[in-house]
């Protein structure tokens, strides 16, 4: 058994194939998914698991350089957007549009699917190196 927090096999692998500069989505419930990028559906009910909660496990094991968010998440969405900014901490992070966001989960390795029921709980996470 892993000894690591995160313990979804198919999400730990997506993140162990991530190389430098590569793109994981995390998204909303509602988060349209293109073709192309890996689904990976957490998805149980309602909020279940949040947003933050999908965030937290994939941070105990990702290297982030840095984060993209809407710019609506601010506005519409000031609690998801308070936890994203604690748990995201020192990491640099800018907004787009929420359509160009959309356009941008295109590049993505995979977008992996939380049960948030909240506006604009979304975030892309460029991978960064341990070194």
């Amino acid at each position: 058994m892993k000894r690591t927090r995160l313990l979804h096999a198919e999400l730990s692998e997506v993140i162990a194939r991530l190389g430098h500069g590569d793109v994981l989505v995390i998204g909303d419930a509602g988060l349209p998914i293109p073709e192309g990028p890996r689904r990976i559906d957490l998805a149980l009910t309602a909020n279940v698991p949040r947003f933050h909660e999908v965030l937290a496990a994939v941070l105990s094991e990702m290297a982030v350089e840095s984060a993209v968010i809407a710019d609506e998440l601010a506005s519409n969405n000031p609690g998801v957007h308070a936890e994203l900014c604690r748990q995201l901490g020192q990491i640099p992070m800018s907004t787009t549009s929420h359509e160009d966001f959309k356009v941008a989960t295109r590049t993505a390795r995979a977008i992996v699917r939380s049960g948030e029921f909240s506006p604009y709980a979304n975030v892309i996470l460029r991978a960064g190196v341990v070194f």
